[in-house]
Formats: C-alpha cells, structure tokens, sequence
C-alpha cells in the first residue's frame, strides 16, 4: 500500500484532470471499484424515504431521502500508533442518473470528527437537503474513528491521524469522491462544494487556504479556528474572572452558579435590549446591528447606598472584564471578546457566557480568582490545525468563492474572532472590495453554536454559495427563519451591512427589511 501522501497527490490530480471518456457503472457494481489505497466496503441501492436516524437525543432526523446509491470505504487503511487502525472513512451518496445535477457536495465535520455521517448535505441547505437537490453528497471521519464520543482526541497520539484530521483528510476524500462519481455517471462533477460548521468551518477555511483548486465554493460557519485560545477564554478567562465576585461556600471556593441571580439575568438584558433592540427601527427581541450595540453594563450597578434593582459593582467589573476576552500582562488581546448579545443568557448544551453553571463543556470550571494569561496561552496554537494563512490568490484567482457565518451568540468561538480573520483577507488581498467580489461574512443575531438560541437559524447558504459560483450572482443578503420566532423572517446581511426595519408594513416580514 502507498503512504498516504503518494495516494493524497495523486487524488489531487485526478480533480484536477478526470478521464474524458469513462463508461457508466451500476450501484453494485461499484463495489468492485479498484482504486489505488482504497477500500471500498460496500456500494448499497437506498430506497426512496429512507429516514436519517437522529445523531443524538433531541436532534432531528434527515429526510425522508429520495432514491441514491451510497458507497463507503477506507482509504490508506493501516496500524498506527498503539497498534490502533487507522484510516480515511468516508461515504458517499450518488443520486439515480437522471436526478444528478452534475455537482459535488462534501459536508464538513464536528467536534473531534471519528464517524462518518451520513452523506445527505443537509447543513444550512434550507428547506431541501443536498442530495434532494441532486448533489453528490461525501462525508468522512478525517482519518480515524471516535471511541468515546464526539470530543475523543485521543486519536492524535498517531501523528499521521493528527495530519489528516487537521488538514489533509478532507481534500483526499475529495478527489476519491470525484472518481466514483466519474465511474458512476460517466462524467465528472462540474463544480464542487463544502459546507461545514464549528470543526466543519475550520476545514472550510483550510480548504480554501491550503488546497485551493478542490472545492468551486466554500461556506464556513462558526468556525472552530483557534481552539486552543478559545478555550482560554471560554475555560479559563471567564469563569475566573467570575470567581472573583462569585459568593463563597463554607470553604472558601467560589460558587460560580450563584454568580449573578435569575434576577440580575433579567435586569441585565432588558438593560441590554432597552439600549440596542430597537436600533434596527424595531423592537423585536433581536439585536440586528450588533456592532452599532453600544451597551454598557455599568447602567445596571448599583449607585452608592443603592440594593435592589441593580446589580453589585463588582459583579459587573467582572462581566466587562470576561466579555472584553483575555490579555496577556503587556496588555495585548490574545483572543477577541464577545459580543452582548440576546443569547447569553441561554441554557443547554453550551449556555450563554451570562449562565454558565457549575460545570463546563469538557469539566468543572476553575475554582481559581487569578490566571496566569502568558503562561496559559504559550503552547495552545497549533499551525498544523489552525487556518491562519490569509493569502487566498491562488483560490479567489480560479474563481472560488467563500462564505462565513457566526452565531452573534457562540458562546465558545467569538464571532469577533472570525470578523477579524474576514477583515484581515483585505490587507493580503486588495483591500475589502476586492475581497468582497469573492468572499462574504454574515452576522446572525441571537444564534448559539451552529443553531440554537433566540435566533433565525434557519437559512440556505449553500444556494447562495451555487448561485454566485454558477451565475455570478453575490449574496448581499440570504433569508432567514427559525423556531424561535414562529411566522417571522430576517435578512442575514453580509458585512458591514445589517437588517435595518423600512418603517412600514408587516415587522414579521423581511421584506419590510433592508441591508445597510
């Protein structure tokens, strides 16, 4: 068997330059595929309605899916570090013949990756998934298969593991994808696309940066960009900042659930939407122009002699110093702030930075009141993971287009942070006009990690990312809908531009709305 690296070359090559003629191939038939360093594990006809199984409690299903033919298999299956198996999974979904619509679609990962879900492209797709739609869908696990769920890392400890999760995985399946779908249909796909959020996102970004000729166009949402300064912040910043004000059990330890009361919770944010809701024309539990928010948290302190009704000094120094994100002692930012923003007073799986409780996404929080910021965030970049590289020539020269996203309410990758690498690309690349006419940012209000919270998180990115590769057309704006505002829809406007209400007609309609 080839290294990997021989067989990730030479995959490149093929979505570089495919076959002219191929002959067309059953579903079953595919199970016989040779290709170099690839395992084809089964080649399966899926009838019409099959339903998606929920990924975990309290998730949706997929579907119901129309008829496809889906194909799973291994590339570079070897032993590894601990005599563990490696290997690239990876399955893909072809639509019958007739119903392709002659594209790739590969959805991006989460989390730690480990298994391979299931190839029907329904991220941010709208109201109809990917394969639906007549996309080739490919997914993959980037090299390895999780053992305890979806943040095991332990993967890692195999260096060759590590490369391929952190960028050469997705690239590789990329090209395999593109030749089963050429031995299939006879034909190679005309463009390609990837759509991927949190860990997804961050592949996205190293898609466009590190490969830029396998992918037409990129959406990268909420992207999990610099983990490990994340997680400072989010970890370590926050939580200890709170201690510092947070009432003490008998042994001295800072309770940082009792940090502020449901109270203090509600005095907080109607202070919040009294000052910035109604900036966009209306007031309608969304903050639309977040970077025209000029809240202040000291309005909601208490004045001298002063108990009720406003919250202790202290407690807000503390909430200004953890939104405001970590510095080191000379006083430079490591990792941008949050954002005050409707959701962080969210529960669930990863609650809002103004609820935290007791313990965190990986642990109990800190129970310390000081943080040594230089010493925490010395080995916590990785290059190999992190898509820093704002050169993107090559990409936006063949004409690749990239969409970003974030959740104005993430309360574990600040959208400040990818606001920043989006502004960065001007200086490396023209200045941001000409980075618009190839890459777009869309703040969503109100919206957690991915989804979730009093948001609108409901929206098609990919046809808009389709739209401006095959027809030109740049999305200044993209609709959005969402179970937390029954009835109501938003324009998503790409940055600097927000939702501004035109002063008439129905607030629930966006097309009462416009981007400025």
């Amino acid at each position: 068997m080839k290294p990997s690296i021989v067989l990730f070359g030479a995959a490149l090559v093929f979505s570089l330059a495919v076959p002219r003629a191929l002959a067309a191939t059953s579903c079953a038939d595919l199970a016989n595929l040779k290709l170099d360093g690839v395992e084809i594990s089964k080649a399966v006809a899926v009838d019409a309605g099959f339903m998606v199984p929920p990924p975990y409690p309290g998730a949706s299903g997929i579907g119901p899916l129309p008829v496809h033919c889906r194909v799973d298999g291994v590339i570079n299956r070897r032993k590894g570090a601990g005599d563990a198996e490696f290997g690239i999974g990876f399955a893909v979904a072809l639509p019958a013949p007739g119903a392709w619509n002659g594209d790739l679609l590969m959805q991006g990962g989460g989390g730690g990756n480990g298994v391979v879900s299931y190839p029907a492209g329904a991220s941010y797709a709208g109201d109809e998934i990917g394969l639906a739609r007549g996309f080739a869908v490919a997914s993959t696990d980037t090299g390895h298969k999780a053992k305890t769920g979806g943040f095991d890392f332990s993967f890692m400890r195999d260096q060759q593991a590590y490369l391929d999760f952190a960028y050469q995985a997705n690239a590789e399946v990329a090209g395999i994808a593109k030749q089963i779908i050429a031995q299939y249909y006879a034909k190679s796909p005309g463009y390609s696309y990837f759509v991927g959020c949190s860990t997804g996102g961050r592949e996205g970004m190293i898609l466009s940066q590190r490969f830029p000729r396998v992918f037409n166009g990129i959406v990268s949402g909420d992207p999990a960009m610099r983990t490990g300064l994340s997680n400072v912040a989010i970890g370590r910043w926050i939580p200890i900042a709170y201690n510092q004000a947070s009432p003490k059990d008998p042994s001295g330890r800072p309770q940082i659930e009792k940090f502020l009361t449901d109270n203090e919770r509600t005095l907080f944010m109607n202070a919040l939407m009294k000052q910035c809701d109604a900036k966009d024309g209306v007031a309608d539990g969304m903050i639309s122009d977040p970077m025209g928010c000029d809240f202040d948290p000291q309005v909601v302190a208490c004045k001298s002699a002063q108990t009720e009704e406003c919250i202790a000094p202290e407690k807000i120094a503390a909430i200004k110093k953890a939104f405001a994100g970590p510095k080191n002692s000379y006083g430079t930012q490591i990792y941008p702030g949050f954002l005050y923003d409707t959701g962080i007073t969210m529960n669930g799986f990863a609650p809002g930075l103004l609820n935290l409780g007791a313990h965190g996404l990986f642990g109990p929080y800190p129970t310390a009141t000081e943080i040594d910021v230089d010493k925490e965030a010395l080995h916590v970049s990785d290059p190999l993971v992190e898509p820093a590289s704002t050169n993107l020539s090559s990409f936006s020269a063949g004409g690749g287009k990239l969409i970003f996203f974030h959740g104005d309410s993430d309360p574990w990758f600040s959208p400040l942070d990818t606001l920043g690498y989006y502004k960065s690309l001007a200086e490396t690349n023209g200045g941001p006009d000409k980075v618009a006419e190839w890459s777009r940012m869309f703040l969503v209000p109100g919206m957690a990690h991915c989804g979730g919270g009093p948001s609108l998180d409901h929206f098609d990115m990919l046809t808009a990312v389709v739209n401006w590769v095959e027809k030109g057309v740049a999305p200044d704006a993209v609709i959005a809908t969402g179970k937390a505002f029954p009835g109501r829809s938003r324009p998503l406007c790409a940055y600097p531009r927000h939702a501004q209400y035109l002063g008439s007609g129905d607030t629930q309609d966006a097309r009462n709305f416009r981007c400025q």
